[in-house]
């Protein structure tokens, strides 16, 4: 019998993950019962088309592909150098000319030309983090039939979502790995826990609600399912299968139960975001209002990723993660959708 919401056999997500997994990921979970998620928010349109070439190519089932709709900041020179002049010890460390490190975004959000990439595949479930789009292009997406789902991490959120236009929430606990996906408030007062946000949001609305957060083994599935969930979104226990891209130093710092805690942070990229604490974190503080607005943080830390990188260090790398990482073990993403669905 398939899933009413997902067209699945198990009611399982992967959740789509920028930078550390690309179509196999998603392609294994699809084949396995669960639902296989593409994260489209740092792909160009070639890139994106290549891998939604290999992704179809695969499944027969449906998959989703998630992006980003934040709006782009207007150029903040002022903000910029605040925040270089913040990592200019870190630059003199390690020998790097700070004129030298280009600024750039590194991800661009949902626009008319990643729509008419995504035509030409149809993908079943369209996902966006921080809303939905502009009208035009929502509408465009749901001309060939998809699902539009998005985050929430509030009530007021689910259902501002459900007013416009999306056919499933997916509440976003404070526990979840990565970006938060709120929008109609910066105050991270506002959000709560998983099994808190869950039922709230399954009584306010009248669509389908997916619950995401701190769920990592088949106990947190039934107990979302048991709230209201319709499914279940998983992303931290992912990060550690094969089929994943995830670098040796996250894995490593994933499944070291002395590495510390995951928690928030702005300083990666301009929006708070859940990882693993490193040097820069505890150094700058993690919420430190230095780095510059979404997404123009990255660009200056990247020369500073990669030097200690090949040192074997973690100190400028977002080391993302949710509040569980116990579910980190299994190398095998298809044993793992199984046996997150109790199989």
């Amino acid at each position: 019998m398939r899933h009413a919401v997902l067209g699945t056999e198990l009611p399982i997500i992967q959740a789509p993950m920028a930078g550390v997994q690309r179509s196999r990921l998603a392609a294994t979970v699809c084949a396995a019962g669960g639902l296989g998620s593409l994260p489209g928010a740092m792909f160009d349109a070639a890139s994106l088309r290549t891998e939604l070439q290999a992704l179809s190519a695969q499944v027969r089932g449906p998959w989703s592909v998630n992006f980003f709709v934040h709006q782009p900041p207007a150029p903040d020179d002022a903000a910029e150098a605040r925040w270089r002049a913040r990592l200019a010890p870190y630059f003199a460390e390690h020998g790097i000319d700070p004129a030298q490190v280009p600024a750039g975004a590194g991800r661009q959000p949902f626009s008319a030309a990643i729509a008419e990439v995504l035509e030409e595949f149809k993908p079943a479930i369209v996902s966006f983090h921080f809303g939905l789009p502009a009208p035009a292009l929502l509408a465009r997406v749901k001309a060939w039939g998809a699902q539009v789902w998005s985050s929430a991490t509030t009530v007021a959120e689910a259902l501002w979502l459900q007013q416009n236009g999306a056919d499933v929430v997916i509440a976003q606990g404070l526990e979840a790995g990565g970006h938060r996906g709120h929008f109609l408030s910066d105050d991270l007062a506002l959000q709560s826990g998983t099994m808190a946000l869950l039922p709230q949001v399954v009584d306010a609305l009248s669509i389908p609600v997916i619950a995401a957060g701190g769920i990592a083994d088949a106990r947190g599935v039934q107990a979302a399912l048991a709230l209201g969930a319709s499914a279940v979104q998983v992303g931290t226990a992912y990060l550690c299968c094969d089929e994943a891209e995830t670098s040796a130093l996250h894995r490593a710092a994933l499944r070291d139960p002395a590495a510390g805690a995951a928690v928030l942070t702005r300083l990666f990229t301009g929006r708070p975001a859940r990882g693993i604490e490193n040097r820069l974190m505890r150094e700058l503080g993690a919420l430190s209002p230095d780095a510059p607005a979404f997404p123009t943080a990255t660009a200056a830390l990247a020369p500073l990723r990669a030097k200690a990188e090949a040192q074997g260090l973690s100190d400028f790398t977002s080391l993302w993660s949710g509040q569980n990482r116990s579910g980190c073990g299994e190398p095998s993403a298809a044993k793992l959708t199984r046996a997150l669905a109790g199989r």
